[in-house]
């Protein structure tokens, strides 16, 4: 997956995100997908840039990938 794919992802889940669960979903997105960032060396203020979003929101994508260590997404039936 390129750093292009998860600027677009994680604009996507921010956009798609319900009223009050955006930062929520910026801590969702560095959860599931830190593995990729770190496998790739991506920097986060890259990811950030591509998604258009407000580069404060680099540090909510770095506590979801602090926290990938400890949880597991939910899968929604």
């Amino acid at each position: 997956m390129t750093v292009n794919e998860l600027g677009g992802i994680l604009k996507q889940m921010y956009n798609s995100a319900p009223h009050g669960y955006q930062v929520a979903n910026i801590h969702l997105f560095g959860i599931k997908y830190a593995s990729i960032i770190h496998r790739n060396n991506y920097k986060v203020s890259d990811i950030i840039n591509i998604s258009g979003l407000n580069r404060s929101y680099a540090t909510e994508v770095s506590k979801g990938i602090k926290l990938s260590k400890y949880v597991v997404p939910k899968e929604l039936a």
